[in-house]
């Protein structure tokens, strides 16, 4: 059982905060993170690779320092990471990080001499919220998906993925290889311990860049393959349109009220 979990660096949202003179983003002194549906991603595959044997693979595009994303999954279950980077990916938008990322799942595939059984992603990452590239990830490589997975078990060639829906949940049955994307589960992620973060440190952080990738028509990466782009961004302004009724019994209070409604045709 193969498998290569797509994570995403972050910053982390709880410490973030808007310039209310420019409206962007103030990332000094925020601290990134792994996407927290991608930590439970990496924890899916862990558990089906101790069931069912096997290798998990961890991807992640971004800048260098989203390796040390990738060390963290290789202290809690991960057996590789590879960092897929380049100036050429910058500014790309779900359509061509989906692009990239499964260029790099099958250059991947020919460098360890493998082939994935599944490919799971966090069901959205939390700095966009789009839950695009899972699926867009599917379409580029022509797999089937199931999106929003709670628990995943396997058979010879399918996957049964119990799915989260309103109001409950529902099981599919999906054809492997497959693309999977995963929500919170009642497993929480593993912790990693002094001695797996130390043969972390020694494992290698396969960086490839446009040239190992050199498939992609890079014409379809980075801003100039992106049809969408984030124009502008602003805090919302609050405005108080209350009305305060002030009186010195219920009875006063409630003429007072009716009165306002009254005027306004609501009653």
């Amino acid at each position: 059982m193969n498998i290569c979990v797509c994570i995403k660096q972050v910053p982390d949202t709880n410490r973030i905060k808007i310039d209310p003179v420019t409206n962007t983003l103030v990332r000094k002194g925020v601290p990134s993170i792994i996407n927290p549906f991608d930590t439970y991603a990496v924890e899916m595959a862990a558990k089906l690779k101790e069931e069912y044997g096997g290798k998990v693979v961890v991807i992640s595009m971004g800048p260098a320092q989203a390796s040390k994303a990738l060390r963290v999954c290789l202290s809690v279950g991960a057996d590789e990471a590879y960092l897929i980077s380049d100036r050429a990916f910058g500014g790309s938008d779900t359509l061509a990080t989906g692009y990239i990322l499964a260029g790099a799942i099958k250059k991947i595939e020919e460098l360890e001499d493998l082939k994935f059984d599944l490919i799971f992603c966090g069901k959205q990452a939390i700095d966009g919220d789009t839950a695009q590239v899972g699926p867009q990830i599917a379409e580029q490589l022509g797999l089937a998906q199931a999106t929003y997975a709670l628990d995943v078990s396997c058979t010879d060639d399918h996957a049964i993925v119990k799915r989260e829906v309103d109001g409950g949940y529902d099981t599919v049955l999906v054809q492997t290889p497959a693309v999977v994307t995963v929500v919170h589960t009642d497993q929480m992620p593993r912790y990693a311990t002094y001695s797996t973060r130390c043969e972390a440190k020694k494992k290698q952080v396969h960086v490839l860049s446009s040239a190992e990738l050199s498939e992609l028509d890079l014409a379809q990466c980075g801003l100039s393959g992106s049809p969408t782009r984030v124009v502008n961004t602003y805090t919302p302004s609050v405005q108080k349109l209350g009305i305060m009724i002030e009186g010195s019994s219920t009875t006063e209070l409630v003429d007072k009220l009716v009165g306002i409604l009254d005027d306004k045709r609501l009653l």
